[in-house]
């Protein structure tokens, strides 16, 4: 006879026991693992949870496009959906979805949350995060609770007769765009769009004979972009009250090719053309203007630009008109004016770059001249495909300008110039220099405050 004196303490272990079997073989059927995971913003560990939709989807190379879900924050939530509506509906199309949960840790702020942002990407990229080995490296995003997105949003179909590359792209790709939006929230919030540093391109595959999928929609190719460069500006601005929005670069071609109708092989190696580039960057600011109505925005738009990205996101700043840019593309009679611009290293006016010769611009001085002519007997067309060309009186935005001074000296060359013609027309700029080293962006907490500072300033 067993004596009670021995079954109770066996009870209580006996039942929750089992329960935990259950709660695992549970989790194990609903395809969800739970963890912990090392914050840097926390200097903790934090736990995770992490599942996959019934229907997952996959990316060309197939893994799984994924959602890092940060909840609990220290900081008051946007979007009036409990976390648990909005990751139901991450997962419905067809996510994966891990959550991290910073239990309201007073750490989980910004900007100190962007240190977990640059973490996460750089995990993501390089090929392992929570135990995951087959997270997409171009199609995952860090959202912030109460967050949603809007992906592959059409803002431009693409002339293949523009870069002519590959030569069997003779039907136009859809650029597009991914929007980053409170959901059900209660306050219009603004928006700060970047055209990415990472082209997407139309690829032929020699033995299928075919144009693919391979390299469209690389906006957020990780290694070229956010993971790349330590990125985290974009996706930590919902800390700041600030929704985000990333679209394709506006030369739908792998950066160092491109040719003109019978023309050199490669001649827009390292630079884009108008009025293609404008035509696309203003028919994007019209696209996100209108979608964000849709989705409770604001309707007031910032630009973030670094490298290339600041060259595409520059043309969107002056108020100039011009016909051949603004009548193309879609929601033409839409806004396409923005409020502010925060600008790293780019280049801005063509017409400068023989100022120093070989300062870092040798492509630009040698290939320009193939598809423009020399600039002597071309002045016009070439002061028409930089930003400085549009900026025509006070009515231009506000620019910030970030850069190092060890950077390529050709960029410098760029700012100055740019920033000449802003101050003789009286419009707001300043300048963040040296917060790093070379062809970077901002990462530490002071210079990422002013930042968010600038734009809070002008979108509110």
């Amino acid at each position: 006879m067993i004596k009670p004196s021995f079954f109770l303490p066996f009870s209580r272990l006996f039942f929750p026991l089992m329960t935990l079997i259950f709660m695992i073989l549970t989790d194990a059927a609903a395809g969800t693992s739970r963890g912990k995971w090392n914050s840097k913003t926390t200097d903790s560990f934090i736990r995770f949870t992490a599942r996959d939709g019934s229907s997952p989807v996959k990316d060309f190379y197939g893994n799984y496009p994924t959602v890092v879900y940060l909840e609990n924050l220290n900081l008051k939530k946007a979007g009036r959906n409990s976390n648990a509506k909005d990751v139901k509906w991450l997962l419905s199309q067809g996510y994966r979805v891990i959550e991290l949960d910073y239990a309201g840790s007073k750490e989980a702020v910004s900007p100190g949350i962007n240190m977990d942002i640059i973490a996460i990407n750089d995990s993501i990229a390089a090929g392992s995060f929570c135990g995951y080995k087959d997270c997409s490296k171009y199609q995952s995003y860090v959202l912030f609770e109460g967050y949603r997105i809007k992906r592959n949003v059409p803002y431009f179909k693409d002339d293949p007769s523009v870069y002519n590359t590959p030569s069997e792209y003779k039907e136009g790709d859809m650029l597009h765009m991914d929007i980053i939006y409170p959901a059900n929230t209660a306050v219009r919030v603004p928006v700060i769009l970047s055209f990415s540093y990472s082209n997407s391109y139309a690829t032929y595959d020699p033995e299928k004979k075919q144009l693919t999928a391979a390299n469209r929609d690389q906006r957020l190719n990780l290694g070229n972009t956010l993971s790349g460069f330590n990125d985290s500006f974009l996706e930590g601005a919902p800390a700041n009250g600030i929704a985000w929005a990333i679209a394709d670069h506006p030369k739908y071609c792998p950066w160092g090719k491109g040719k003109p109708l019978n023309g050199q092989n490669d001649a827009y190696k390292s630079y884009q053309t108008n009025p293609d580039a404008a035509r696309k960057v203003k028919s994007a600011i019209r696209t996100l203007r209108k979608s964000g109505r849709e989705l409770g925005l604001s309707g007031k738009i910032g630009i973030y630009g670094f490298s290339r990205g600041s060259t595409a996101g520059s043309l969107a700043i002056g108020d100039r008109k011009v016909p051949d840019f603004e009548n193309a593309g879609f929601n033409i009679g839409v806004e396409d004016h923005v409020q502010a611009a925060a600008l790293g290293p780019g280049v801005f006016d063509y017409t400068q770059i023989y100022n120093t010769k070989g300062d870092g611009d040798t492509n630009l001085e040698t290939r320009c001249p193939w598809v423009w002519g020399p600039l002597e007997n071309n002045y016009e067309r070439w002061e028409s495909m930089g930003a400085a060309y549009l900026v025509k009186s006070s009515a231009t935005a506000p620019v910030l300008f970030f850069y190092n001074t060890d950077d390529e000296r050709y960029y410098q060359d760029q700012l100055a110039h740019f920033r000449e013609k802003l101050n003789s027309l009286g419009i707001h700029n300043s300048s963040l220099t040296d917060y790093g080293h070379g062809h970077s962006v901002p990462q530490t907490k002071e210079v990422l405050t002013d930042m968010y500072s600038f734009y809070k300033k002008y979108l509110y």
